[in-house]
């Protein structure tokens, strides 16, 4: 459907529908985001390094640890390795509110909130964008498995691809949302690492949370990244803490509420 629009003395001048605009507003917005990081190296390497330092370096060290989690014994390299996923998607994702803090701060927002668009579009392009590039590092890292021993069928990958997928939607839609009120990126780094670390750090990614003392288990129980390290975990070591219904549900509703907040915010942004 288009919309013609007639000038006096002038040709007519058609403009999309809106749904179409929004639809090419969503894709240039996600493949922006895609270009912005892998033009930039020495952020794309720094993406690596973090998660690498834990997997080889912590990890390696503390191989020849037995962990008990469970009934199951294994080395804590192997452990750890769904935690280290789950590290990449969840610092990646979330820094993809960084972009937005940027685009404020040199104009770029303001003529995308201006424009005849949708902001629920703008935010869908910057979720879709921000998720897109976590789960293609994620996915990279994802291909060490072998070194650990772990070698997944066609169909594990699939499902690991699409769990780290829901966490990369959840964490991105946090970090959009924390965004949205905030002018300097510098503040934003402070607030981010505020709330990411907690998360990261209580999700059992780095210990078991069986046997936690009882104010720390809580706190595991109402970390939302818990869910989906535990659903990783399932995944590659057939390893898991909550059922898979439980794990899903944890995955979804924190996605659901983090996107349904960026999209709520975001609409109450001004231009200027």
């Amino acid at each position: 459907m288009k919309t013609e629009v007639a000038y006096r003395g002038s040709t007519n001048i058609t403009f999309s529908s809106p749904l179409l605009r929004d639809l090419r507003a969503i894709y240039t917005l996600w493949f922006r985001d895609i270009i912005r990081l892998w033009r930039d190296k020495l952020r794309l390497i720094g993406a690596f390094v973090q998660p690498l330092l834990f997997l080889f370096i912590l990890g390696g060290g503390l191989k020849g640890r037995v962990l008990t989690a469970g009934n199951t014994h294994m080395n804590y390299q192997s452990f750890i390795f769904p935690g280290i996923l789950a590290m990449s998607i969840l610092f990646t994702a979330s820094f993809a509110g960084i972009a937005v803090v940027w685009d404020r701060e040199v104009g770029f927002l303001k003529e995308v909130l201006v424009a005849p668009l949708s902001r629920t579009a703008i935010v869908i392009g910057k979720v879709l964008g921000g998720s897109t590039n976590s789960l293609i590092q994620a996915t990279i890292l994802m291909g060490l498995t072998p070194v650990f021993g772990m070698h997944l069928s066609f169909w594990k990958v699939l499902m690991a691809l699409g769990i780290m997928m829901m966490i990369a939607v959840s964490q991105t839609a946090m970090g959009i949302a924390l965004s949205v009120r905030m002018s300097s990126s510098q503040g934003f780094m402070v607030l981010l690492n505020f709330i990411i670390l907690p998360l990261y750090f209580l999700s059992g990614a780095m210990f078991p949370i069986n046997g936690l003392p009882n104010w720390l288990s809580v706190l595991a129980h109402l970390d939302p990244v818990t869910y989906g390290v535990d659903l990783l975990r399932g995944v590659f070591l057939g390893l898991h803490y909550f059922s898979y219904p439980e794990d899903l549900i944890g995955v979804c509703l924190f996605g659901a509420v983090m996107s349904f907040l960026a999209i709520r915010l975001f609409n109450q942004e001004s231009p200027s």
